[in-house]
This record gives structure tokens, C-alpha cells and sequence, in this order.
């Protein structure tokens, strides 16, 4: 089954578009679990207790993981996560040339999906792309408003840089392993590359604390066949504090999950 099938059973299983970003920063997790020899292992574990059944899919980035003990966390979330059917995506960015692209791609060994950089051309991406088993979400129009200083340049063809990147990705679509990402914090480009691809699954981050759309997020992220997600991270993680945090992050999912749908449904 590839990445995208595995996704829309989930989606329809639960009712759920809504990805939980499990970006655990190790200085806002309750004191209580700093204890732990893994923190960041023990918070997502109760993280994925309180909100697995309200989320289609779980996206750790990678910042937050990268030391020693960070790593294992990683692992441990990962194969977790899988425990209970959900699929994760690696928020990694990654792209590179030649054998550098080929162990970034390894990522894929032991997670579901990952989010690239386009900005290095085909060939830094082609290792992840020929992975079919797995969802390849292609950098597009991202959620932070510096993004518009590279992604908004008008090219000689007359569109933006963000359709140019959004027309080759479904190019390379050949696998059927490939989505894009784009921010709820540019509804109006959110639809315009809605209509430009109709086939690609979106992840759409930034309804949270970044205070993107989140009606045009819903309406936007499904491709034709159903298949697309709404990020939601700090707004969850870290709704409550100490010993009920799990808790409030069940709630603050459930919400999430259910305002979505309305737009969705």
C-alpha cells in the first residue's frame, strides 16, 4: 500500500484530516517528564495517547530531534505512532545532490513521508521520488511571511515562483507519491494552486499559532481523489501545563479536528 492509500484509509476511518506537528521542544516540556531519560519520548507517547483518535497523521520535525537522546525519541514516537496505525511524516526539508540526496532519502527507511526542498531541480530529488511506497511533500508556498521574498518572484513566463514549483511537482508525479506544501497563512494562493493541481494531497500547516485560514485550509488540502492534510503543532502540544498537559492537547485536537470538518464536510 503506498503512503497516500495508507493516508485516505486513515482520513476515512476517522473522520480526520487534522497532522499533529510533534515539534517537542525539550524547553517547554512539563518539568515533571524532564526527569525521564527520554523526555521527548515520554511527552509524545502521552501526546499520541490523548489525540491519536482525532489525527490522520503525525509530523515530528526533525530540529527538534537531532541530538543522541533526541534521536531515540524519535525512533520510539515513530514505531509507536505505527503501533496505533498512523502514519508519520518526516518534517525534514531535505534535498541535496548526488550520494548526499541518496542517505537523506534513507529517512524514508523508518518513516511514512517527508517534506523536501525543490530549490536544488530534479536531481537532488530524485532518490525520494522513486521511493512509490512513500509521500514525497514537496516545499511550495510555506507558511512564514518571509517566504514570499524567494516564492512570490514573478518569473519571465509571468507567474509566480510557487506555481512554477507546483507545476513541475506534478510532473513529477509519475509515482503518484507526490503532494505539495503550502500555508493556511496564503488562502488565496492556497486556491489558486488547489485549481492548478487538482491531483496532488496538500499538508497544510499554520492554523494555529501562525493564524493562517483554516476554512480555506479545509476546503483546500483534499486532491481529487480525497486525500490532504491540516498541520496543527504548538496549539496542541502545548495547550495545558504539568501534569494535565495530555489532557488539554486530547481537547485542543478534538477541536481542531472538529472545526475542520465543518468546512470540510
Amino acid at each position: 500500500m503506498t503512503f497516500f492509500e495508507q493516508l485516505s484509509n486513515r482520513i476515512n476511518s476517522i473522520d480526520s484530516i487534522l497532522c499533529v506537528g510533534l515539534d517537542s521542544d525539550t524547553a517547554k516540556i512539563p518539568i515533571h517528564l524532564q526527569e525521564e531519560d527520554l523526555p521527548q519520548w515520554s511527552f509524545n507517547r502521552r501526546i499520541i495517547d490523548a489525540t491519536h483518535q482525532y489525527t490522520a497523521a503525525y509530523k515530528p520535525n526533525l530540529a527538534f530531534y537531532e541530538t543522541e537522546s533526541g534521536w531515540k525519541s524519535l525512533v520510539e514516537t515513530i514505531a509507536y505512532s505505527h503501533g496505533k496505525g498512523i502514519p508519520v511524516i518526516l518534517d525534514a526539508k531535505r534535498a541535496d545532490i548526488g550520494n548526499t540526496a541518496r542517505h537523506y532519502a534513507k529517512l524514508l527507511d523508518m518513516a511514512d513521508a517527508i517534506t523536501v526542498n525543490p530549490y536544488m531541480g530534479l536531481d537532488s530529488l530524485s532518490p525520494f521520488l522513486s521511493r512509490i511506497d512513500a509521500g514525497i511533500f514537496v516545499l511550495c508556498k510555506t507558511s512564514n511571511s518571509g517566504g514570499s521574498d524567494i516564492q512570490n518572484l514573478t518569473l519571465s513566463t509571468g507567474i509566480p515562483l510557487y506555481e512554477h514549483v507546483a507545476k513541475l511537482a506534478n510532473g513529477w508525479n509519475e509515482n503518484k507519491n507526490v503532494g505539495l506544501v503550502v500555508g493556511a497563512t496564503h488562502p488565496n494562493e492556497l486556491q489558486r494552486l488547489r485549481d492548478i493541481t487538482p491531483d496532488l494531497p496538500f499538508l497544510v500547516p499554520g492554523i494555529g499559532t501562525q493564524k493562517g485560514d483554516l476554512e480555506s485550509a479545509a476546503k483546500n488540502c483534499l486532491s481529487s481523489q480525497g486525500v490532504g492534510l491540516v498541520s496543527s503543532s504548538r496549539n496542541i502540544l502545548f495547550a495545558g501545563e504539568e501534569k494535565s498537559f495530555d489532557k488539554s492537547a486530547g481537547e485542543s485536537a478534538k477541536r481542531a479536528r472538529n472545526s475542520l470538518n465543518v468546512f470540510r464536510n
